[in-house]
């Protein structure tokens, strides 16, 4: 190659000091990875450098403001719990239908001249309830179930891939048959099944109307545990898979030299080395967890009511989508919403926690560097000649 085609990241390298080959940072030459990180991340705790290089993460902090802003809104205007919200319509009492149940909300440039946002912001449905109301609830559902679902998922992925990768042997051929067992049943099947039986557990158990009234009110805390059971089998595998390689690493030798128990060794020092792997992991299944129980619930074997669900919205009003398609577009828009912006912070968490992936810099920031280390090279033949 002809000296008048050298890339930037070769003329960063030859402007660069003789005897400081590595002025700006152990990896500020070859491709450009790290220019300038050596002095970022010095001085700094593991926690602190995880945490710089994830607010770096446009996606990742653009998903956070999202999903910040979404549960924002649906507590402040339903309220979360025994406390009520802002909302003037917290029961959704049925009415009559106004202007043929079209939402009222108007925003400038897309249909309106100025933002307003109405009676009925999203519409009604077919018996006048307030859509908004709906909706908001939907989003709190998704949320909810995206939450324990990943952490019912998280405690059993844990505890088997951590057994199973420290004790190796029986046990991880044990423990290991039975993941591959769940890995054989499919989801959306199982998820099915298990919706139908939480909806007919009060027939089973022959229940009084208190039980059946609970398990109603509750199904979408029943519904996400039982689908955390089965959703925890490619964590466990990737916290085994950790395990096999931290178990062999020279601080686990030397807490076993100190006396250290098992249940210390891999709560102290091994979860710690895998906690990488086990939250980006989970943020992506919490993700999963939103579109499976959106799923569930279009198919009828979701969230039932009385609570009410993003699915369970889409699939009572599938039968007006020609006729009044805006009853279709929240829900959906709230379930991408919510999905992607899971998705993007797990993508942030994976880029962060994992070293090897460091970002290329751009051409202006390369260029940037080059002037900066032509700049400092000629301060430095300048102090050499005088």
């Amino acid at each position: 190659m002809s000296n008048d085609k050298h890339s930037g990241a070769d003329r960063i390298e030859d402007a660069l000091p003789e005897n400081e080959p590595q002025a700006f940072g152990a990896d500020a030459y070859g491709r450009g990875e790290g220019v300038g990180e050596g002095q970022d991340v010095q001085g700094l705790s593991q926690g602190q450098i995880v945490w710089s290089r994830f607010i770096r993460h446009r996606g990742a902090i653009m998903g956070l403001i999202i999903i910040g802003l979404v549960a924002l809104l649906s507590i402040l205007m339903m309220g979360i719990g025994p406390i009520d919200g802002l909302w003037r319509d917290q029961e959704m009492r049925s009415g009559d239908v106004l202007n043929g149940g079209r939402p009222t909300l108007t925003i400038p440039g897309i249909n309106g001249a100025e933002f307003s946002i109405g009676l009925y912001p999203f519409g009604q449905d077919s018996l006048g309830r307030d859509y908004f109301a709906q909706v908001m609830l939907g989003v709190q559902t998704s949320l909810f179930v995206a939450f324990v679902l990943g952490l019912v998922a998280l405690l059993i992925g844990v505890t088997v891939g951590s057994l199973a990768g420290y004790y190796r042997g029986k046990v991880d051929i044990v423990l290991m048959r039975i993941t591959d067992l769940v890995i054989t049943l499919p989801v959306i099947v199982m998820g099915a099944v298990l919706g139908a039986l939480v909806a007919k557990l009060p027939l089973r158990l022959n229940a009084g109307p208190e039980v059946t009234a609970w398990i109603r009110e509750n199904m979408p805390l029943l519904l996400s545990i039982a689908l955390g059971c089965i959703l925890w089998t490619g964590l466990a595998r990737l916290v085994r898979s950790e395990f096999l390689t931290l178990r062999e690493r020279e601080f686990v030798d030397s807490a076993r030299v100190a006396g250290a128990s098992d249940f210390r060794i891999i709560v102290k020092h091994m979860l710690p080395n895998s906690i990488g792997v086990i939250v980006v992991n989970t943020t992506l299944l919490m993700s999963s967890a939103v579109t499976l129980e959106a799923a569930l619930s279009f198919v009828g074997f979701g969230i039932q009511a009385p609570s009410i669900s993003l699915g369970r919205l889409i699939q009572e009003n599938q039968g007006a989508f020609s006729t009044r398609p805006w009853l279709f577009w929240w829900p959906g828009l709230f379930i991408m919403l919510i999905a992607l912006s899971i998705n993007f912070i797990g993508d942030g968490l994976r880029d962060a926690f994992d070293p090897r992936t460091k970002k290329i810099p751009s051409a202006r920031a390369m260029a940037k560097a080059e002037r900066q280390l032509a700049e400092r090279a000629r301060t430095e033949t300048k102090e050499v000649s005088s």
